[in-house]
């Protein structure tokens, strides 16, 4: 989610995404024009020189010929743009219309939307050429293609390189919006109750935890045979209550099944209740959908949360433990996302969230053979459901924990002032100075509302003195808003971010060594004056960043030319940087195995063969610090484990919800054998519907579930071990994100597990800008800074 990170994040589900339209003339889809301008050359220059082949030897396909327009559309080249755009509707509008015709709605996830590619640029290149026409102030000639574009290819989608697809549609009717208003919002309709309930159960059920034992069998457990065989089905039914498996019917004994279904309060997707306020609505919605058992119970266990019924919604997410152990559902991106796991993580968030239970899970593991890929016809369920045990959890908080002294070093990684040691239990630790080292980092990127990369206008923060008084804007001229009037008062001095940030008990940032020109001296000031050290990534050819590709393929982990050139460019990182002070440890890629301008998906083993020979060249330069590699979530975890041995760090880019990272550590621990950081987690501070101060709050305590799953794995804690720290994304709002770089946009880019559902990718920091006016000097601290200070500053 930085400046040039596309977003791959689990969701929910594959659900309708509320795609986002795109700002009158920033609406470029053209990959060069969604890149910053130092993009530009290495794409352009390879797409837009190849002539289309003659119809009568080759037919270009639509695909080809939309990439083609886009190009021509980014260097303002009205001809070749028209050219390109004619030949793609001349050709292919036929089957467009065919595709169109076949549809009822939109297409929900990725697999759907690439079924019908031919509708989705033939109303791309209409668009293209609107846009073109709106250069040209031609507006009543473009509003017609708008229009053409909303009555004929309604469910025409369009791809974004940042990581997400965005409707034609939407965006046609924001355009004509704005040139009728000057406002480009358009009000988002879901037909979904509103109403704010309260949820009283009917049946709650028996017992407030089931004791499965009493009513059937557990076979085979810890096994891929594993099953649990129902012995009473009416004892198990009474004890469970209403929603929860097998007790599937009791909701429709419950007075509000009726009167929900009187009051006409169903209407929607199901999805959407989720995040309704009307909490009886969302229960019957849920309890009665259609999704398969695993989802379907899971949705319920979020609705039930929601209402306050935690016991209930424990036992709602424990059927799925024991009945579902291997159900999954698909996100957005058409990836399974396994809801036992899941199921297993929240169960153990809501009981370290609510110790007056006095509950305990022990031994619930759930492990998907084969599961680290995106095929799951060879996946193989392997569970253990455990057992809740009474726990007097003041006694377990007094337990006496192990320490490095009395459980001993097994194994050193390093011999510089940074190290890495794994004790005799296999837990990790990093150190500096020998002393244990957490991981408390923000990727840093103060960027002034106004600027973008998509149009070249995005400055190196590290240098910007925009009040020419001969300090760096950010860094040290920033000031806090603390009356939120957006204005700077006299009580309010400006004291910097480096000082908020050391305020805050941040220790770390995370920064790529290019593209932009890294400050040195500043960057020694940061770490010398304020204690903050630098993790320093090399793309390692994401983004076709290094390795001399163009971003359409871009790079070939198979290509030795783009290979050498990508060990050019780490061996320039580290010469140069290996003796400052602020160095923590190195860092490789982002999240390259999703595959946005590279293989890395395609070719997994080879990424990270590569990978593991780029580290060993890193350590033969400089053994003084350690080697880590930023991942996609746990995408290929398994291929990493078997051909990067010489990678010290496992480090990955997670978004799983406010309950932590769940299976995440153990996975690291037992596939790689490593320790392990979060290379960026995050919410946004705006959630549909909510107030400002709600949000907020919604953010600070979806970070303060994260963190606390973070502390919970590290050394000693008696989980994993192995997590040594995580880097939030991020500092401060980015306005350029949602494609108007002056406007605080607060669509909805894609959907995850976020407050609302969505992911509003302009909201991300633990500090806003206000109302812009006085960027990038005004901050706005959230509640979620707040929050950390208080964790940070405890150790």
């Amino acid at each position: 989610m930085s400046c040039i990170n596309l977003k791959f994040n689990v969701s929910l589900r594959a659900r309708r995404a509320k795609q986002s339209g795109l700002g009158l003339l920033r609406r470029l889809r053209l990959l060069a024009m969604t890149l910053p301008v130092f993009f530009i050359c290495q794409c352009t220059d390879v797409l837009a020189s190849q002539p289309v082949p003659p119809a009568a030897t080759a037919r270009p396909s639509s695909s080809e010929l939309t990439t083609k327009a886009w190009i021509a559309h980014g260097k303002r080249d009205i001809e070749a743009t028209n050219k390109y755009t004619q030949e793609c509707i001349d050709l292919y509008s036929f089957q467009a219309d065919k595709e169109q015709a076949a549809l009822a709605a939109l297409p929900k996830n990725k697999k759907e939307i690439e079924a019908v590619q031919v509708l989705n640029d033939v109303a791309t290149c209409y668009f293209i050429q609107a846009e073109g026409l709106m250069r040209q102030q031609k507006i009543d000639e473009a509003k017609k293609i708008f229009k053409l574009i909303i009555d004929k290819y309604s469910y025409g989608q369009a791809w974004d390189p940042r990581g997400w697809f965005w409707s034609i549609k939407l965006a046609a009717e924001q355009t004509i919006k704005k040139i009728e208003t000057g406002s480009i919002e358009v009000e988002q309709k879901k037909k979904v109750s509103q109403l704010a309930t309260k949820l009283t159960l009917f049946d709650p059920g028996k017992e407030e935890i089931v004791d499965y034992a009493k009513y059937g069998e557990f076979q085979n457990i810890g096994t891929k045979d594993y099953q649990y065989v129902v012995g009473d089905q009416k004892g198990l039914i009474e004890a469970a209550g209403e929603g929860v498996y097998p007790n599937n019917s009791a909701v429709r004994k419950d007075p509000i099944f009726k009167q929900v279904i009187k009051d006409k309060r169903l209407e929607g997707d199901v999805w959407d209740f989720l995040y309704s306020p009307d909490l009886e609505a969302a229960f019957v919605k849920w309890t009665t959908s259609s999704e398969p058992q695993g989802v379907r119970l899971y949705g319920t266990g979020l609705i039930l949360e929601k209402a306050g019924l935690i016991t209930q919604a424990i036992k709602c997410y424990y059927s799925i433990v024991v009945h579902f152990p291997g159900s999954y559902g698909w996100t957005y991106w058409h990836t399974p996302w396994y809801v036992g796991q899941a199921s297993i993580a929240k169960i153990n968030f809501l009981l370290r969230r609510n110790p007056q239970l006095g509950y305990k899970l022990e031994g619930a593991q759930i492990d998907i053979i084969n599961g680290f890929d995106n095929d799951i016809s060879n996946d193989v369920a392997v569970a253990n459901p455990g057992k809740f045990v009474k726990v007097d959890m003041g006694q377990e908080a007094a337990k006496a924990r192990p320490t490095a002294e009395s459980v001993g070093i097994k194994k050193k990684v390093g011999r510089g002032k940074v190290r890495l040691v794994q004790y005799n239990n296999n837990d990790w630790q990093l150190l500096v100075e020998d002393k244990p080292y957490i991981i408390k980092a923000v990727t840093y990127a103060p960027t002034k509302v106004g600027q973008s990369p998509d149009d070249g206008t995005l400055k190196n923060w590290m240098e910007e003195d925009l009040n020419k008084n001969g300090k760096i804007d950010g860094p040290y001229d920033a000031f806090v808003d603390k009356n939120r009037n957006n204005i700077q008062d006299a009580d309010e001095p400006s004291v910097g971010d480096f000082k908020l940030m050391q305020d805050m008990g941040i220790n770390t940032i995370r920064l790529y060594h290019h593209p932009l020109k890294v400050n040195k001296e500043l960057m020694r000031d940061m770490y010398n004056a304020y204690g903050i050290g630098v993790i320093m990534g090399d793309f390692l050819g994401k983004y076709a960043i290094g390795s001399g590709a163009a971003w359409n393929p871009g790079t070939d982990y198979n290509n030795e030319a783009q290979k050498k050139k990508m060990i050019e460019s780490v061996k320039g990182m580290v010469n140069e940087f290996k003796d400052e002070p602020y160095i923590l440890f190195w860092l490789l890629g982002n999240e390259n195995v999703y595959g946005y301008a590279c293989n890395a998906n395609e070719y997994p083993e080879a990424y990270f063969k590569f990978a593991n020979e780029v580290a060993r060249i890193i350590k033969s330069i400089d053994p003084n610090h350690p080697v880590a590699i930023c991942s996609g979530d746990i995408l290929f975890l398994d291929k990493f484990g078997k051909s990067a041995p010489d990678i010290d760090i496992f480090g990955t880019n997670a978004y799983r919800g406010d309950y932590g990272f769940g299976a995440f550590w153990r996975q690291v621990k037992e596939q790689a054998g490593k320790p392990a950081f979060i290379t960026e987690f995050g919410c946004p501070a705006y959630a549909e519907g909510k107030s400002v101060d709600e949000a907020e709050e919604l953010q600070a305590q979806y970070h303060l579930g994260s963190w606390e799953d973070i502390q919970d794995n590290m050394a000693f804690g008696g989980t994993a071990g192995n997590a040594i720290g995580a880097v939030i994304f991020e500092w401060l709002d980015e306005w350029w994100k949602a494609y108007e770089p002056g406007i605080h946009d607060t669509k909805g880019l894609w959907t995850g597990p976020f407050p609302d559902g969505y992911m509003h990718e302009e909201w991300l920091g633990v500090s806003g800008q206000g109302d812009g006016k006085l960027s990038p000097f005004l901050r706005q601290l959230r509640k979620a800074y707040y929050m950390y200070q208080k964790k940070w500053k405890q150790n």
